[in-house]
């Protein structure tokens, strides 16, 4: 099994630092873990041409980080997704990569495990959660709680590491997610797989 975590963050610093605690949990219980940071590279946002309709899990535009996730979603069990507060909100870049993601390769997310993780210095981290999780609850998956709501404090790795429950509520969402991930595999083994559900899309405009 594999756990794929995102750093939203464009260094390698705060949000990277929970990730790392996430990662180091489920590495224990034997899962495997990969992070990309989706650093200080441009990355383009959703301009809806509809184009990924057409193709098969895949974003018309191929020149930055989105396709590569995409593919590393299908080959993944479940998700974390991390991201820094920035004015009350996430990132840019990681709600950008997130909307073309999901969008262009909605199947390589459903019915898998998703966890939000934020990182702040004092406030915003519940709003900037609430955002990340929408994704989950969109498409169909379980979204994995921990010990306390997903955030650390901190405004640098060093303070972040003194954050002694941030930290351990990181921890224990790994071994959450762990468990989970462990429960829909021995559901898999015994033939109990997730519902086929029809999907209705309406306007409120009449």
């Amino acid at each position: 099994m594999k756990v794929l975590l995102i750093n939203g963050s464009s260094r390698e610093a705060c949000t990277y630092t929970a990730l790392s605690k996430v990662a180091e949990s489920l590495n224990e219980e034997h899962i495997e873990t990969e992070i990309i940071n989706l650093g200080g590279k441009p990355v383009r946002d959703c301009i809806g041409c509809g184009k990924c309709k057409e193709m098969k899990n895949r974003c018309v535009f191929d020149d930055d980080i989105v396709n590569e996730i995409i593919k590393k979603a299908e080959e993944s069990d479940g998700f974390v997704f991390g991201t820094p507060v920035y004015y009350s909100h996430p990132s840019g870049r990681i709600l950008s990569v997130l909307d073309r993601a999901f969008y262009a390769g909605k199947s390589a997310f459903m019915f898998k495990p998703g966890a939000s993780v934020v990182s702040a210095r004092r406030a915003g981290t519940t709003a900037s959660f609430d955002v990340l999780n929408k994704y989950f609850t969109i498409n169909e998956m379980p979204i994995i709680s921990s010990t306390y709501w997903n955030n650390v404090h901190g405004n640098s790795k060093e303070e972040v590491i003194q954050d002694e429950e941030g930290m351990q509520t990181m921890y224990n969402l790994g071994k959450n997610m762990a468990w989970i991930l462990k429960c829909i595999e021995s559901g898999k083994n015994n033939n109990i797989l997730h519902p086929q559900n029809k999907k209705i899309t309406t306007s409120f405009i009449r």
